[in-house]
């Protein structure tokens, strides 16, 4: 006789959400394992669990980025100037192994620096990731030996980041974890995962939004106190989480959540702080003095005026561009006809910061795919946006291409270049102009059409409102029509669950 929990758990498995059942490019790709699944096949029978299958796609997908990266691994990352983009596999790993000091053994933020950059310039849990993999990696060698050992080190510990990306983002939305195939096969993910260091603060900031989910209000404060120590943007996400928790009266999960956040933020940066201050400040220094760079509508602008603004009024009109921007975020969180989802106001929020920043690296696309897989489970819109972003991903290294390879100008010139930024920043703006949409009329938003509220909310998911502006005081409008079940939207009273039978 199975037991009382193997009924549960098949119970569980048919109550999933099959993206081949409701999404028209799901179940056309499909047909290449054998078409869309049945609704008698059996579920939750083998080994082969939906977390699983997707940890290893995302393992399968990171190796392919690996193998993408073999020209450069085999020898242009060391010699000629441009082949490095030609093949577009540049990486700033194994360059900054010297470049940093790690090849000399220097300790980060505390030994000074040869040259004109005088301190690491990453975040200080970013620096302990690039120093433990130093310590990983067996010297002896020429310094290609080294490089190329200290690329392999790095590359194993970011496989490692990639598979808890996957495992979080299937496990945040418990009724739909096949939306984890979004990140696990997305081709920029593939491409990026291995030019810089970006993917520990996407794994600890997707940890953060699973213990959330959960309605673990301190463990996602922590983890999200350590994603900002190893990068700038996860802090962002406590803005949009103020307004949501504002309109639905959870003000104790949300300090809990913001405490949990300072205190891991301070554990990790004080000692450095007290103890080797301008080594720890050269990441906000660089970040304030850094010039208009690559991927932003700024250098568009800068590549084109006779007389460019300066960094510092850039800092002034980005900064000013970013408020407004949250100014708009906030505003539509809180005059929504329903309570928007807390992933899509976290996607929102950092591809704002994405187009209003004065640089963006291709790497940056890692920082979004996680958010807009639970933002926005739609594979068309998912993939024109990846599109985008992979069009942008050659450009960049052509473009660089061309600027290297002097008179022989292979590649991209400046004018190309600009359309690849502005196809980038069309295909951002695109998928939010898409979340936003879900957010105004809630029953076309793909999650909440399932009979779900908002399953990364926590305890946001099916809480009522206590203030709303605007349409967000109105009554309760519903979505479409579900196998006899209804989710309410908004208005007070409103539980945003499925509320009796039409």
């Amino acid at each position: 006789m199975p037991s009382g929990v193997s009924k549960q758990a098949s119970a569980h498995e048919r109550d999933l959400v099959r993206p081949t059942a409701e999404d028209e490019v799901a179940a056309a790709g499909s047909e290449l394992i054998g078409g869309p699944l049945g609704r008698h096949a059996l579920l939750g029978t083998s080994w082969w669990t939906p977390v699983r299958v997707i940890a290893l796609v995302a393992i399968g997908m990171f190796t392919l980025g690996l193998v993408q990266k073999a020209p450069c691994y085999n020898g242009a990352w060391f010699f000629g100037a441009s082949s490095q983009y030609t093949h577009a596999c540049y990486s700033d790993i194994p360059h900054l192994y010297q470049g940093r000091g790690f090849a000399d053994g220097l300790l980060p933020y505390f030994d000074q620096l040869p040259g004109d950059m005088q301190f690491l310039e990453y975040p200080v849990l970013t620096g302990l990731f690039m120093q433990v993999a130093a310590w990983l990696s067996p010297g002896g060698g020429s310094i290609q030996d080294q490089e190329q050992t200290y690329w392999l080190v790095n590359a194993g510990m970011l496989m490692a980041c990639a598979a808890v990306i996957a495992v979080c983002v299937t496990r945040t939305h418990a009724r739909r974890p096949w939306d984890g195939l979004l990140v696990a096969l997305a081709p920029a993910f593939a491409l990026t995962a291995t030019i810089n260091w970006d993917l520990l603060a996407v794994a600890l900031t997707a940890a953060a939004m699973l213990m959330w989910s959960r309605g673990r209000a301190l463990a996602f404060g922590v983890l999200l106190g350590l994603a900002t120590a190893a990068k700038l943007y996860p802090v962002l996400l406590l803005g949009p989480l103020l307004v949501l928790c504002w309109r639905a009266g959870r003000w104790r999960e949300y300090a809990t959540a913001l405490g949990g956040a300072i205190v891991a933020w301070t554990v990790v940066n004080g000692p450095v702080m007290l103890f080797a201050f301008d080594g720890w400040s050269k990441f906000y220094t660089f970040s304030q003095e850094r010039g208009v760079d690559f991927g932003s509508f700024w250098l568009i602008l800068a590549q084109n005026s006779s007389d460019p603004l300066s960094t510092d009024t850039v800092n002034t009109l980005a900064t000013l561009l970013m408020l407004l921007c949250c100014a708009g975020v906030a505003a539509l969180a809180l005059m929504a006809p329903r309570r928007p989802r807390f992933a899509q106001l976290a996607f929102l929020i950092v591809a704002a910061f994405i187009l209003t920043n004065k640089v963006y690296s291709p790497q940056y696309v890692l920082w979004l795919v996680p958010l807009a897989a639970l933002a926005r489970p739609r594979w068309r819109d998912f993939l024109i946006w990846q599109a985008c972003e992979v069009m942008y991903f050659l450009g960049i290294w052509m473009y660089l291409a061309y600027t290297t390879s002097g008179d022989a100008h292979k590649g991209l010139p400046t004018d190309g270049y600009h359309w690849a930024i502005g196809v980038h920043l069309l295909g951002t703006v695109y998928l939010c102009a898409m979340v936003v949409r879900d957010i105004l009329m809630p029953e076309r938003d793909p999650v909440r059409r399932a009979g779900d509220d908002d399953p990364s909310g926590g305890v946001l998911d099916g809480a009522e409102d206590v203030f709303g502006l605007g349409p967000a005081v109105h009554h309760a409008r519903h979505a479409a029509r579900l196998e006899g079940a209804r989710v309410e939207w908004g208005g007070p009273g409103a539980t945003g669950g499925t509320a009796g039978s039409l």
